[in-house]
């Protein structure tokens, strides 16, 4: 119980925020238009009940009159109801993708904030594939949601009002007892209740693994597609591996945890259905055998006898609502608890970072960076690199060098203020001023122009952008500014470090970082590109990590990461 209850309030969570959101009076116009048409259809299916017994009767009493009149009304019902049904459907559509905009907006922003992204992923969160949770979940999750809602209220709204109904043709069943008789009045409502009872029951007892076997297929495809999706990305380097065999043994075993996966969904499926398919077949019948005995005696026509196999229809299949809807409301309920396992990480990712946000950052003088006491550990808890410090003034060019695995990557990311493992206190000049550049560029999908002006904060001229690359080296680009392409895989590594330095000329930080930004480019055309930036920007600092010898003649000053006689790594001058 206390379970459900955490499920049901998870849930709620889920779904208030956006009928409380600046959107609430839209969506609740729209949701109150679905209502209003789905409880229009259900006094349509009583006009349509009652037109069974008047037909029906007209045939029995070879009524022509009656007969076309009743053929005439069928229509003009049918058309109304067809304009609904259509309507109904088209503002609940209408509905499902306001919201999906609306959530998929509101995730991807808290996911895209204060680093959540990243801390979740240097974490190995158990919220595996964030892309598919926002791309495919929402959705599921929207469209199950409203119509597993309106399917609810549908049959709650049918079952009032057909239960009179069914209560009052039904009249009362009298059985002999002994020497006594038992009557049941309504006994038709009584046998529709005890009916949809036992098929709701099984079908609850059959279908329950179905939630956990969704949740895991959900996974297992989203890991497959984002297998295909790395090796795309790094076909390259597969290639020169020769590692193909590999790569499909790694294919095979992710998609046969699909395929095997989605047989155990398949058989418990087959035999839902297999009970399913027989319940409606019974259902189909079930109500003339109830009510012959009242039919052959007299007691009610033709039309009372298909008015009540319609009523009973319509009370049976209210009642059994949740047998036709299980399916749904499994791949619902796997879909809400990776949705549910999604946001609260996001909010432990807040929550942490608010907490433990690694090194204080503060904003000083353009003019110097200061670096004091600073403390980095993995994120298991492991010290990583002991209390530094230092200081670099604008205009200097500074090296920081160590051993593979020393820590020097990480101390830029705290620098940058990513890294939240660690204390100490950064104090960075004006944000505007400065530009990280990682060893390996991001490239985005889009138009070379966007590649080259990524982030975007700054617009600028095809005239600067095509000087940028040809100043880097890229002069054969200067052409393709408006090709939209997956650049990242049209250009090599070395490439895409050029691309980094075009960013440079274009953005001209006074505070600029280089992590091994020139590792995929040769040593000539590493001096040259540093030389570029010296000349370009002469007022602007570079502080730069690497372990080539080659960089020592390109810095004025030097720092190394080693171990102390205590045996902790710290920063020293080299």
């Amino acid at each position: 119980m206390s379970a459900r209850k955490s499920f049901v309030r998870d849930v709620w969570r889920l779904i208030k925020p956006y009928w409380t959101s600046e959107e609430r009076l839209s969506a609740s116009l729209l949701l109150g238009a679905v209502i209003g048409l789905t409880l229009a259809m259900v006094y349509m299916s009583v006009l349509f009940n009652e037109w069974y017994n008047v037909f029906y009767n007209a045939l029995q009493e070879k009524n022509a009159e009656i007969f076309w009149a009743q053929i005439l009304r069928f229509c003009m019902l049918a058309a109304i109801y067809i304009a609904m049904a259509v309507y109904s459907f088209y503002l609940n559509q209408l509905l499902q993708i306001r919201w999906r905009r609306w959530m998929t907006e509101r995730y991807l922003k808290e996911w895209l904030s204060d680093l959540a992204y990243y801390r979740m992923q240097l974490k190995g969160n158990p919220a595996d594939n964030p892309d598919q949770r926002i791309a495919e979940d929402l959705k599921l999750f929207v469209d199950s949601t409203l119509d597993l809602s309106i399917g609810f209220l549908d049959s709650v709204v049918t079952l009032v009002s057909f239960v009179a109904i069914l209560w009052t043709l039904s009249g009362p069943l009298t059985i002999p007892f002994g020497t006594t008789q038992i009557t049941i009045p309504g006994y038709m409502l009584w046998a529709a209740v005890i009916y949809a009872f036992v098929g709701t029951w099984a079908t609850h007892k059959i279908g329950k693994p179905l939630v956990k076997l969704n949740f895991v297929q959900q996974r297992y495809e989203a890991d497959f597609r984002f297998g295909l999706v790395r090796f795309r990305e790094n076909g390259e380097s597969v290639a020169l591996y020769q590692g193909e065999q590999a790569e499909m043994q790694g294919f095979r075993g992710r998609f046969s945890n699909v395929v095997s996966n989605w047989l155990s969904i398949l058989n418990r499926q087959k035999i839902l259905i297999s009970f399913r398919v027989g319940y409606n077949q019974i259902a189909s019948v079930f109500p003339f055998i109830v009510a012959a005995p009242r039919y052959f005696s007299g007691a009610i026509k033709l039309g009372d006898l298909m008015q009540i196999s319609n009523t009973f229809e319509k009370v049976q299949g209210a009642l059994s609502w949740f047998i036709g809807a299980y399916t749904i409301f499994a791949s619902w309920k796997a879909t809400s608890d990776r949705l549910i396992g999604f946001h609260q990480a996001i909010e432990d990712a807040h929550r942490e970072m608010l907490e433990d946000g690694g090194a204080k950052l503060t904003r000083g003088s353009d003019e110097e960076l200061s670096v004091r006491d600073i403390e980095l550990n993995l994120p298991d808890g492991r010290p990583l690199v002991a209390a530094s410090s230092f200081n670099a003034r604008a205009g200097e060019s500074l090296l920081i060098r160590g051993a593979s695995g020393s820590g020097k990557s990480t101390l830029f990311r705290a620098i940058a203020g990513i890294w939240p493992y660690g204390k100490g206190n950064v104090q960075l000049p004006d944000a505007r001023n400065i530009l990280f550049l990682p060893q390996r560029p991001y490239i985005p999908i889009g138009s070379l122009r966007d590649v080259v002006g990524f982030p975007g904060r700054e617009k600028f001229s095809d005239e600067q952008i095509g000087q940028a690359l040809t100043d880097v080296g890229l002069p054969k680009l200067v052409e393709q500014l408006d090709d939209p392409q997956n650049w990242s895989l049209q250009l090599s590594p070395g490439e895409q470090q050029r691309i980094a330095f075009a960013r440079v000329l274009l953005q001209k930080p006074k505070w600029l970082f280089l992590d091994e930004a020139t590792s995929a480019l040769d040593e000539g055309a590493e001096s040259a590109l540093y030389k570029l930036i010296r000349d370009r920007l002469p007022q602007s600092a570079i502080i730069s990590i690497g372990h080539r010898p080659a960089l020592k003649n390109l810095h004025a000053r030097q720092l190394e990461l080693k171990d102390d006689a205590q045996g902790s790594r710290t920063l020293a001058p080299a």
